[in-house]
């Protein structure tokens, strides 16, 4: 039976400017690098950068990072004023900062849950919505 998530990992063009971003602009702790990647974790959550060609997309995959409601703000502020590109404006609910690491991965920082989105539902179901 499956336990749940064990790790990501991401292809990256450049591990270096890769570790500073999410170390130094995200807040990831770094514990190990090498020429080909780096081991980092956020949270409880081990995250692998792996040197390889990143492929570009165009759909809504992305991977959600969860962030105290009190940090939201002034973590959103930091990010965005240090450059980073934001790739979609939040329209759900919750507070969320869509936003693109170096190689085009793209990313949000979400301050809310499972149990906060499914209680939104109730109020504004999406299209077709069916309980299960």
């Amino acid at each position: 039976m499956i336990l749940g998530l064990n790790h990501i990992t991401i292809a990256v063009s450049d591990v270096e400017r890769s570790l500073h971003f999410y170390r130094d602009i995200l807040g990831f702790t770094a514990h190990v690098k090498w020429d080909n990647g780096a081991y980092l974790s956020v949270g409880e959550l081990w995250f692998c950068l792996s040197v390889d060609a990143p492929c570009p997309k165009s759909d809504y995959t992305h991977i959600p990072f969860d962030i105290a409601p009190d940090e939201f703000e002034a973590f959103a502020k930091r990010v965005t004023s240090s450059g980073v590109e934001v790739w979609k404006e939040n329209k759900s609910e919750g507070q969320s900062l869509y936003i693109l690491d170096p190689d085009g991965h793209k990313l949000e920082i979400h301050a809310g849950s499972l149990q906060s989105r499914l209680a939104s539902l109730k109020i504004k179901p999406y299209s077709g919505l069916v309980w299960l």
